[in-house]
């Protein structure tokens, strides 16, 4: 019997063991399976369509290299020579809920701005993913260029929580006054992993936006604001991209700010004297 008693306890330890590990290896299979429901939360213009904030603003659509209509909003500027912004918003909601923040923009800087969606969000038709939000950002660039004739040199990008990976990816790859981001990580698979200490998301994780890796091919001035109290996006991603952007750059610390989209009034003023100083 007593022979037989730790043998027992060894199976009974295995067993246990290989339950963790079949139930850890479901955990990142179902996670994996339902990646793309947990990057983007789109609302439909179904669900909500807000009306704009800014009784300027224009409902214009143009078509990406991927063949997807994308709705936009559009508020023209000042005069031709204040540019333009564009903003690429967050995972949740659609460009209508947005409408605060380029009215907020519109008013402090005097440039246009262009809110746009991606596939799945607003009137868009399609399924979000990276390579859609990057293609959308880029019809959306090529729309200010094109059509509305605003010089790249007076085009701002700016990259709201998961918007700033289709704001960096621009950056790097077309002319702008500068770059713009709130709220945003070093990498999706890096923000996931606060969330999710115990998985391997670097691993398994196919939507990437490696923020980290392309901002020091940005050449234009960087401008980046975080909360101290962020508990979706930790603060510490963005000190990471600032230390790894070139100059010039500026680092506004919002202390005591979580990630609230409707504070832009705490970094508009600030936003404007670095472009005055940095990118006239």
């Amino acid at each position: 019997m007593s022979g037989a008693r730790p043998y027992w306890i060894i199976r009974r330890v295995l067993r246990w063991l290989v339950l963790l590990a079949i139930t850890y290896l479901g955990i990142i299979v179902v996670l994996w399976f339902f990646e793309r429901h947990l990057v983007f939360r789109p609302t439909s213009a179904a669900e909500s369509w807000m009306p704009p904030v800014d009784g300027r603003s224009q409902d214009v659509s143009f078509v990406s290299s991927d063949g997807n209509t994308i709705h936009a909003r559009w508020i023209p500027p000042e005069t031709p020579q204040h540019g333009a912004i564009l903003i690429a918003h967050g995972n949740g909601g659609n460009l209508t809920h947005r409408g605060p923040l380029a009215a907020e923009l519109r008013k402090t800087l005097g440039a246009g701005t262009l809110l746009f969606d991606y596939p799945g969000y607003g009137k868009n038709a399609g399924v979000p993913t990276e390579e859609g939000c990057y293609a959308s950002a880029e019809a959306a660039y090529k729309w200010l260029t094109d059509e509305q004739k605003i010089p790249p040199a007076r085009i701002i990008l700016c990259g709201e929580s998961l918007g700033g990976g289709p704001a960096v990816e621009l950056a790097t790859k077309h002319e702008h006054r500068a770059l713009v981001l709130v709220f945003t990580f070093t990498s999706l698979p890096a923000a996931a992993k606060y969330h999710f200490p115990f998985l391997p998301v670097h691993t398994f994780m196919r939507t990437r936006f490696d923020n980290l890796a392309k901002i020091g091919r940005c050449t234009r001035p960087v401008f980046i604001v975080h909360g101290t109290d962020d508990r979706v996006v930790p603060f510490p991603h963005s000190e990471q991209l600032f230390a790894a952007a070139n100059e010039p750059k500026e680092f506004l610390r919002l202390e005591g700010q979580g990630h609230d989209l409707f504070i832009m009034d705490l970094y508009t003023s600030a936003l404007a004297a670095f472009l005055a100083k940095y990118a006239p």
